[in-house]
């Protein structure tokens, strides 16, 4: 088996909220969706991802700047041990 699986997913939507008094970016919410494509390295992803969505709400500026609504990332689930 493994030790992890890599899933391929493209930011589809994210929403930033700043501090109402210095303008900063304090949180965000972000989801995205598993890539797609006809041809290449996104074709052999769809193969096996076709489906599924990912959420989460950081309160971490730094992760929230490092991702950015219709670009591509890797995803790699490792077991936590």
């Amino acid at each position: 088996m493994p030790e992890k699986v890599r899933c391929k997913f493209r930011c589809h939507y994210k929403e930033e909220f700043k501090n109402a008094l210095t303008g900063k970016v304090e949180s965000a919410n972000i989801k995205m969706s598993p890539v797609y494509a006809e041809t290449g390295e996104n074709k052999k992803f769809w193969d096996y991802t076709p489906g599924g969505e990912l959420n989460f709400y950081t309160v971490n500026a730094e992760a929230a700047a490092r991702v950015e609504q219709g670009k591509e990332y890797y995803i790699d689930i490792i077991p936590a041990e």
